[in-house]
This record gives structure tokens, C-alpha cells and sequence, in this order.
């Protein structure tokens, strides 16, 4: 890495500079020639030989300008004192430390080019017009200003160059970070609606095994309901779980599909009463509540059931659905105390209720649960609903 923090330059930036630099020093050079031979005193054996020479080491070491800045500056500027063809040389090099912006360096390298150009003068015997000294300061000074300008010009470029590309960078590890957190954010999505889908349907089989363990008495046309039943609950949670799991896999062609809201609360009750829950449902909801709320909702009553399922086999539950635009929508599902006994209890994770918290929340609800009076349980939610037409007047 050289002094000034950026890549080297390739081969062919490197021919098109020196060129340039050798090109601006030519007609001078030329120039001069002309003089001498106006003058009578014809080009002599330095001005053919010795001249280009110098010109060429001063092209050559510029090759590590970026290396050492300053050391080569210095030395181009003075070495141009034998050449005019060097003068070229001289303000590339003055120009490339001005692109470090750094104001001792380059009043310093333009002091030394402008007081080699006026002792170079005497290499050559060339007589100049009476009043033509300020001229001879003039023009040296002008150049070496434009020299600086230009290459002060171009290091600050670089500097918001280099700024904006620490700026896109650090928002592409920002943008990558939010990626990130999105993944986790949505596996752990993922991971709630396989507790709220798989652990209805696994306690519902789990409820009918063990009705069918420690029923004895049962008949042989009943125990073949319950098999049948622990067989479809088993093949549906299968099937609920390769829905759950195709989401992992979702891309533009295959989207996700839409998650149960409100209007499938039926199919729900349906379900458990066709797994052995005597469950009733009583809705009083008038119209559709927002997508976030019916989702809400169906999830509310899923856990109830699940819970009613693993901790109250056999009693009765009661679904209550209520609410209209502006007023919310309310959710209550009550069991009764279980009045079948199993051996075993039913394996519980004990983060149903702390999920479904969360989500209720998060809709801008409230959750509430807790046993009653006569030893059952109630599980209650409040969900907002406003009235777009309030709000839109609001």
C-alpha cells in the first residue's frame, strides 16, 4: 500500500500520465531551440543530448511518486534546473503531492519549481527582452498553481470517494445484519405456528390414546372410532407440519399459503368434536375484522381447545365469539373440570400461553386465563377492531 492509501496505478495510467507530462514539456523545449537559433548560438551538444536525458530520469522516478511523494517531487523540481524537457515531469510530480492536500509539501515543491525555472534560465544562452523578469516569474508561478489546484482538486475527489464507499459498505453490512435478525425473527415465527398448529392436533391423539388405554369397556365399534380418529389426527398433524415446513422452502413461485383467520373457526370446533370434544360455539360477530385480528383470534381458540384437550379430557367446552366494528372482538373459551381421569399425564411445553400472549399483544389486545369457581378455566381475549369510518373522520 502506497502513501496515499489507494491502489496502484496500472500500466496504462501510468503511460498516458508520463506522456502528457513529456507532451507539455516539448513545445517549450522546442521553443527554446528556436530562440537559440535566432539568436545565432544553434543548439548545442546539451540541448540535443543532455537535456533529454535529464527529461527521461525525471519521468522514470516519478514511477514512484506514490512511494516516496515528497523525496521524488523535490528532486524532479531541481533536476528540471538542467532541463526544459523536465519541466513537464516537474508539474506532474508538484500536482501529485498536492493530491495529499497537505500545505507545507506543496508550497515547498512549488518554491523549488518555480526557483529552478529561473535558474535554468542561464543553461542556455538565450537573452530575453529588457522587462521580461516578472514575466519569467509569472509564468513559472501560474502553472505551479494550476499544478496545485488541480491536484488538490483530485485528492479531495478521492477522499469522497473513499468516503462514499465506507458509507455503502457499512450499509451493506447494516442491510446484511437486518437480513439476518429477519431470518431469526421469522424462524421463530415459524416455530410458534408449529406449537399453535401441531400441539392442537397431537393433544386431540393424545386424548383419544389414552381414552382408549383406560377404557376396557368399551366396544369394538367405538375402539374402532378412536383408532380411526388417533389415525386421521395423526395423518392431518403430518400434513399440517409439511405445510408449516414448506414455508422454509417458499420462493417467489411457490408463495406462502394463507394462514386459518376467523372464518375457520368451525372447521375448527369440527374437528375437535369429531376427536371426542364436546365443544359448542356461539357467535354473535358482525362483519369481517382485519386479517391480523381473524388470525389472532382462530389462535386463541385453537390453544383454548388444546389446553381443554390436555388438562380437561372429557369436558364440556364452551366457545364465545363476539363483537362489531369499533367495539372490538371478543374471545372466551370455558371448560368445565375433566371428568375423564388418565394415567399419565399429557406432555406440556409451557410456552402455549406465553406465545399466544405475545401475539395477542402485539394485534394490540389483551389475554386473560385463569381457573374459575367451579374448578374449570377460561381463556379470554380482547381484540381491537375500530371502525374505518371513525377513524377516517378523525
Amino acid at each position: 500500500m502506497n502513501t496515499y492509501g489507494t491502489p496502484p496505478l496500472g500500466r496504462w495510467q501510468q503511460t498516458w500520465r508520463l506522456t502528457a507530462a513529456a507532451a507539455v514539456s516539448v513545445p517549450i523545449w522546442l521553443y527554446i531551440g528556436v530562440l537559440l537559433h535566432g539568436q545565432g548560438a544553434g543548439p548545442g551538444p546539451w540541448f540535443r543530448i543532455g537535456d533529454p536525458l535529464v527529461a527521461l530520469g525525471c519521468l522514470t522516478a516519478l514511477l514512484w511518486r506514490r512511494r516516496f511523494p515528497l523525496a521524488v517531487a523535490m528532486t524532479v523540481a531541481v533536476a528540471s534546473t538542467a532541463s526544459t524537457l523536465a519541466t513537464g515531469a516537474a508539474l506532474l510530480a508538484l500536482g501529485s503531492i498536492s493530491t495529499r492536500r497537505r500545505p507545507v509539501e506543496i508550497g515547498a515543491v512549488a518554491v523549488a519549481h518555480v526557483a529552478a525555472s529561473q535558474f535554468g534560465g542561464g543553461i542556455y544562452p538565450v537573452q530575453n527582452p529588457p522587462g521580461m523578469l516578472w514575466l519569467q516569474l509569472a509564468l513559472p508561478a501560474l502553472t505551479a498553481g494550476i499544478a496545485a489546484a488541480v491536484g488538490m482538486a483530485i485528492g479531495a475527489r478521492r477522499v469522497e470517494v473513499r468516503s462514499l464507499r465506507g458509507r455503502a459498505e457499512s450499509a451493506e453490512r447494516e442491510q446484511a445484519a437486518r437480513a439476518a435478525q429477519a431470518r431469526v425473527l421469522e424462524r421463530n415465527r415459524i416455530a410458534r405456528e408449529m406449537h399453535d398448529v401441531l400441539a392442537h392436533r397431537i393433544s386431540l391423539v393424545a386424548m383419544q390414546a389414552g381414552v382408549l388405554d383406560h377404557r376396557g369397556d368399551l366396544g369394538a365399534e367405538e375402539s374402532r372410532l378412536l383408532v380411526r380418529g388417533i389415525a386421521e389426527g395423526s395423518h392431518q398433524a403430518l400434513e399440517e407440519l409439511r405445510d408449516v415446513l414448506g414455508v422454509l422452502r417458499a420462493d417467489p413461485g411457490h408463495p406462502e399459503p394463507p394462514q386459518p383467520s376467523l372464518d375457520r373457526v368451525p372447521d375448527l370446533v369440527a374437528d375437535a368434536r369429531a376427536s371426542g370434544l364436546d365443544v359448542t360455539l356461539s357467535t354473535a360477530v358482525t362483519g369481517t375484522p382485519a386479517d391480523v385480528v381473524g388470525r389472532t383470534c382462530y389462535r386463541v381458540v385453537q390453544e383454548g381447545l388444546t389446553n381443554a384437550a390436555k388438562h380437561a379430557p372429557g369436558a364440556p367446552v364452551h366457545i364465545a365469539l363476539e363483537g362489531t366494528e369499533g367495539t372490538g372482538l371478543g374471545v372466551d373459551v370455558r371448560n368445565s373440570p375433566a371428568t375423564t381421569r388418565t394415567g399419565h399425564r399429557p406432555p406440556a411445553s409451557g410456552f402455549g400461553l406465553l406465545g399466544l400472549t405475545e401475539r395477542v399483544g402485539l394485534a394490540g389486545g389483551t389475554l386473560r386465563h385463569h381457573p374459575t369457581s367451579d374448578n374449570g378455566y377460561i381463556l379470554s381475549a380482547r381484540l381491537p377492531w375500530p371502525n374505518p369510518t371513525h377513524e377516517k373522520r378523525a
